[in-house]
């Protein structure tokens, strides 16, 4: 566990599984929302439960030994699981845009996907939009290219990392219901600490509006909080004060011994699929660079998974190439967290992974405390916004991978570069998928 900055919620559980705040083996990850979508289809296909069972077993066996979670992850996708009828799943940003990509991923056909967003897209309008009450950013938005994305009356799945009052997935199932009108929802969560209340909750909105929850997770527990949040904004800006100025000093004194190498995977005639649309940040800043089709943001369907299995894997070949490293690790940035995973996940033994946060934890050292340390810099896509990497310690690794869905401008850039050489690695490769135009770039630091 760890302190949250956030005076709606002053906890925070560091998951060992996600890949956020914590370096992780890529397949770990993904093993946790594969495990996800087996409690899903024994929860669906009940005759299918003893094969279900033995998956869920594997899944447990390859969660708690980091060596067995690839050949688990394995074989649970061997199974080519499919649904008589089309199901959809919705991952929650930015945490569990991943979790809920890795869950849809391993059905075969009949699936899709769509995660929401934080980013304003002034062309689309947003599907659906709701408020996540007690995070530091409340709004989420679902950009869907298929206007018929939610439509039918199939199964809804809501996939988030935790589920503490549940309030969040109540927002978003009334929001659909108003739209899009359905009987059966389900909520996918590693973890599941509602109170018998809140519960009750749940129960009332299925009467309210004439529905099924069902919900699934891969741990059940109750919490108490005692006492009053001692730490308060005040106190955390002296703080990110000090780790700024850190950062500072160790991009002085070893600037000549890191590498910030600038790579571009948009020239590339075979790389990933993209859409042509603008976002403007609550700063005023309109970023042009495309985004890539298949990250989820946009939605996609089963039909869609070998296309970007095809594009994941030509993108680890070619940062293999790179790699020069005996301990390495791939970063994903904000909402952009699958395709990095998976691309970690084919780079090979001693790779590990995690991606930027926007979530501010306050770091210490003690043992059992979740976060021991961090850098923050502001948003390159937000100058209003933080972002966060957290415990990965100067010299932890000889290389490590930044992977960007899209550029922003030099200048917006500049401070995450600083934070990254303050890690005090050998060569950091900044990777762009989708690069600003030339003009918009230039100056920009190789």
């Amino acid at each position: 566990m760890a302190a949250r900055v956030n005076k709606k919620r002053a906890f925070l559980f560091v998951s060992k599984v996600l890949g956020k705040h914590i370096p992780v083996n890529p397949y770990t990850s993904l093993l946790g929302g594969a495990a996800l979508a087996v409690l899903l289809y024994k929860e669906l296909v009940p005759q299918a439960g003893p094969q279900m069972d033995q998956l869920i077993g594997e899944a447990v066996k390859g969660l708690l030994n980091v060596e067995y979670a690839e050949e688990a992850y394995r074989k649970l996708m061997n199974e080519r699981l499919t649904f008589a009828e089309p199901i959809k799943f919705v991952g929650f940003a930015e945490t569990a845009t991943a979790l809920g990509h890795s869950m849809y991923h391993v059905f075969a056909d009949g699936a899709s996907y769509i995660h929401t967003t934080r980013e304003d897209i002034p062309d689309l309008l947003p599907i659906i939009r709701f408020e996540e009450e007690h995070s530091h950013a409340v709004d989420h938005r679902c950009y869907a290219l298929d206007e018929h994305a939610f439509a039918g009356d199939g199964p809804i799945v809501l996939v988030d990392d935790e589920m503490t009052t549940g309030k969040t997935t109540l927002n978003i199932i009334r929001d659909i219901q108003a739209h899009f009108p359905r009987k059966q929802y389900v909520i996918a969560s590693l973890l599941d600490w509602r109170t018998d209340s809140d519960e009750q909750t749940f129960t009332d909105l299925e009467t309210e509006l004439g529905i099924t929850i069902t919900t699934l997770s891969l741990l059940k527990g109750e919490i108490q909080l005692l006492g009053v949040p001692m730490l308060d904004h005040a106190v955390y800006a002296g703080q990110v004060r000090h780790t700024e100025h850190a950062a500072a000093s160790l991009v002085e004194d070893t600037a000549e011994a890191s590498g910030i190498i600038d790579h571009c995977f948009e020239k590339d005639a075979f790389s990933f699929e993209r859409i042509l649309h603008s976002s403007i940040s609550t700063d005023g800043y309109t970023n042009t660079a495309p985004y890539l089709k298949y990250t989820g943001r946009f939605g996609l369907q089963s039909a869609d998974n070998a296309a970007l299995n095809a594009e994941i894997t030509r993108a680890a070949e070619r940062l293999n190439k790179l790699r020069s490293g005996q301990r390495t690790l791939v970063m994903g940035t904000g909402e952009f967290m699958y395709i990095p995973m998976r691309i970690a996940a084919e780079l090979g033994p001693n790779v590990f992974y995690q991606s930027t946060t926007r979530s501010p934890v306050y770091p210490h050292r003690e043992k059992g405390y979740g976060v021991a340390c961090g850098v923050t810099y502001p948003s390159p896509d937000d100058s209003t916004v933080r972002n966060f990497i957290y415990n990965v310690d100067p010299g932890q690794y000889d290389e490590i991978f930044v992977l960007l869905e899209r550029e922003s401008s030099p200048e917006r850039m500049q401070p995450m570069l600083d934070a990254l050489i303050g890690l005090d690695c050998d060569k950091v490769h900044v990777v762009y998928f989708n690069r600003l135009t030339s003009q918009e770039s230039k100056g920009a630091r190789i």
